[in-house]
């Protein structure tokens, strides 16, 4: 059995007819962590976005394809059955929907089954303690007053819950304190395996520190303008991004 997950080869997007990604080339394997650096603007988050098939970002060439299938025609619920998550830069607040419900309803339609009901709630606790989540959360409308902190804290929970084979979070660290960085990437760490895999988008580094890293991509001005091991985190550490938009 193949070992890939998900190939990209030469993915050029476009929005509103203005090209935003050129030529993309990624290959993701099973159990492999994957980074994706650059600066604002440099087209990261429309990659996760097209990956999940948002309708807004047009492929106007290339192949995208998850476990050998071609996904490029399926809408985003489908790749979610697939097993293809993103979450959210800035999580939506949804009021009148609590968390607990709204879990409970993303994990059945994914699955397409329906999990009995003592043994998601003792999932959904266990994972809301790995997160230091106040149990009071479950019977909170769906991010409505929660801290920043606390919406990436409910998007990581939604991804430990649902199990996907493919993880993309995008800027989950943006506007967190050390302590929330280091609980999130504790409930990243739980979340991954030898059959899982995981692509982090950001342009900050402090997320990384907890988790291992085999492969770390920079893009800059929608193009991958560079690929390596760890050794590259360490230099946009040190040098920022602007060696690299000088390639």
């Amino acid at each position: 059995m193949t070992k890939n997950l998900l190939r990209m080869h030469k993915i050029s997007v476009s929005i509103d007819e203005t090209q935003i990604l050129h030529q993309i080339t990624l290959s993701i394997n099973k159990g492999e962590v994957h980074v994706l650096l650059g600066p604002n603007g440099a087209g990261k988050s429309t990659l996760g976005y097209t990956i999940m098939g948002n309708p807004r970002y047009e492929v106007t060439e290339g192949s995208l394809l998850f476990e050998e299938e071609d996904i490029q025609t399926q809408s985003p619920d489908t790749r979610a059955r697939k097993g293809i998550f993103l979450s959210f830069q800035a999580p939506e607040e949804v009021p009148g929907v609590e968390l607990s419900s709204f879990v409970r309803t993303s994990t059945s339609a994914v699955s397409e089954s329906s999990e009995r009901l003592l043994a998601f709630q003792k999932r959904l606790k266990e994972n809301m303690n790995l997160l230091n989540m106040d149990q009071a959360y479950t019977s909170r409308e769906l991010n409505v007053g929660f801290s920043g902190g606390e919406k990436k804290k409910s998007e990581i929970l939604q991804m430990l819950m649902l199990n996907p084979k493919l993880a993309i979070l995008d800027e989950t660290d943006s506007g967190l304190d050390v302590d929330a960085v280091k609980t999130v990437s504790s409930g990243v760490k739980n979340y991954l395996n030898k059959d899982n895999s995981l692509l982090i988008i950001t342009h900050n580094t402090k997320i990384l520190e907890e988790l291992p890293v085999d492969f770390v991509h920079i893009m800059v001005g929608g193009r991958i303008v560079a690929t390596g091991g760890p050794e590259l985190i360490t230099k946009v550490n040190t040098e920022g991004f602007h060696p690299f938009e000088e390639v």
